[in-house]
Formats: C-alpha cells, structure tokens, sequence
C-alpha cells in the first residue's frame, strides 16, 4: 500500500463522514500504525474501539481494500518477490472466505503486478479451473507471467492432490502459451504454502 498515512486518513475520514482529526480516527492509527497492521485489521479488532459498530468497520474495511487496490493500478507500485509478498497482497481479502477463491496476479516482465483477477468461486474439484479461464486475461493484458492463488475455507494451506494437479496442468498449459506460472499459494486462515517453496511444481 502506498498510500501516505495522511491520504489514508483522508480516505477514511470521508469513508465514514469523520474529521480527520476525530477520535476514531486517531485511535485507528494509533492501534494500527503499519501498513502490514491496517492491511491485516479484522472487524472485530475495530469494533473494539469505541464508537465503531459493524456498520462503520466494514465501511473502513472497505475503504482501505479500495486503497490497497489503487495503490496497485500501477504495475510498477506493488512487486512481487517472495510467497510473502503474495500472501500480504490477496491473503486479507481471502483467508476467512467461505468457500474457495481461485486468483490470479497478472505480472510484468518486472514481476510487478498489473491486476488480480478472480477466476472461479467454489470447490477446486466442483468448480474446474480451466487453462483457457485463467489465461485469457494474461493473453489480453500481455502479461510476462501469472501466480496463482487459492484459499482452503478450512484454515489448513496444506495442499490437495487437486491443488497439485491443477497446477501441474497450468504449468505445462503455460509453457505452450509462452506465459510462466510462478507459484501456486494457497491461502489458510493465519498462514501460506507455497507449492513451488514446497517443489511441487
């Protein structure tokens, strides 16, 4: 995110109808002054500060996924270089999901990010993932490569002979493209694997 703690605090002033200065968004940062921190913020942490029903959290957690969006709109803003830098980009958005969430990160030559794209909704061996589904957008925003990421609604990162498989498929799908899968991640509730840090791919 790289949004100044002073244009964030603009955001979320205006986001809930508060004074920049104002006591709940004060205490916000003061509670939360990392970016990692206000990435990671949940609704029941925010609750916890006076003032700030559910209504009001889910409108700041609204608007800073808004601010964490625009800060990659630039592909030269947010650059992958480790399974971690993957986990703190999608991993909010995804770990305490119901159901699992197949996305892919659009990446330059650079590594940098050119866009998310959500690829399906639903278990990965109900609802297939198809090489065509997922590289079209690659083909259309010219992408050098893509990481593919999912989450397991159960908490557990462990990968499935499904994951595995799948995976194995939009490897070798890719080389014929001419478009590299990178990694695979897949998101738990409080943790990551990644396939390739685990050589299954």
């Amino acid at each position: 995110m790289k949004s100044t703690k002073l244009e964030l605090k603009y955001l979320l002033a205006n986001s809930i109808r508060e004074k920049q200065d104002s006591y709940i968004i004060e205490e916000i940062f003061a509670r939360f002054p990392t970016r990692e921190e206000l990435i990671e913020v949940t609704e029941q942490e925010l609750t916890s500060i006076k003032g700030i029903g559910q209504m009001k959290a889910r409108q700041i957690l609204a608007a800073l996924k808004l601010a964490q969006t625009l800060s990659i709109s630039n592909p030269s803003t947010y650059k992958i270089r480790t399974p971690e830098d993957v986990y703190k980009l999608v991993g909010p958005e995804l770990r305490f999901l119901k159901v699992e969430h197949f996305v892919i990160l659009l990446l330059n030559s650079k590594n940098g990010v050119i866009a998310k794209e959500l690829i399906s909704i639903g278990c990965l061996n109900a609802c297939i993932v198809h090489p065509r589904e997922v590289f079209r957008p690659a083909i259309k925003r010219s992408s050098a490569s893509i990481i593919c990421v999912h989450n397991h609604p159960s908490g557990d990162p462990d990968p499935s002979s499904e994951d595995e498989a799948i995976t194995k498929r939009l490897t070798e799908a890719g080389t014929i493209i001419g478009i590299d899968v990178l990694d695979h991640i897949v998101i738990g509730h409080q943790k990551y694997v990644s396939l390739k840090e685990r050589g299954l791919m």
